[in-house]
């Protein structure tokens, strides 16, 4: 088992390095040349910028098994297709069951933006989705280390 990052914009980054270091498992950040970023404890790999390029290269390394951290609803439906675990940052699990209507969602407001409507971004990051995060990610981590 390893851990991949989606590391492009992820506020966990530091938390699932923690973690991995714990529980002395591989963890990969992939991120871009725009988003390059250096930490003890996990190997970097960065790649062009482009559209989905990250995306892909994850694809590309992931196995069955292994756990996904990312934000990208696309991302988690082809990590799921290779029967990887895929964590959300905020700390809930992508699943088989929730994976469809999020896609759905994913679409409709992308369609809704194109026809000029406006959708309020997220707001700012709090401690407790954080603690969200690490809750889950150790629960994953030391239910699946055996």
């Amino acid at each position: 088992m390893k851990v991949l990052v989606d590391a492009d914009g992820c506020p966990v980054v530091d938390i699932a390095i923690r973690a991995c270091k714990e529980f002395q498992i591989p963890c990969l950040l992939l991120c871009d040349t725009a988003h390059q970023m250096i930490r003890d404890g996990a190997e970097t790999l960065v790649f062009d910028k482009g559209a989905d390029s990250v995306d892909f290269a994850l694809v590309n390394r992931v196995n069955a098994g292994d756990l996904v951290i990312t934000q990208d609803y696309g991302l988690a439906s082809m990590c799921l297709a290779k029967c990887a675990r895929v964590l959300h940052q905020d700390g809930w699990e992508y699943t088989e069951y929730n994976i469809g209507a999020l896609l759905f969602q994913r679409s409709e407001s992308r369609k809704y933006r194109a026809s000029g409507g406006r959708i309020k971004g997220p707001s700012k990051r709090k401690s407790d989705q954080d603690k969200a995060f690490q809750d889950a990610l150790v629960r994953i981590l030391s239910r699946d280390r055996f």
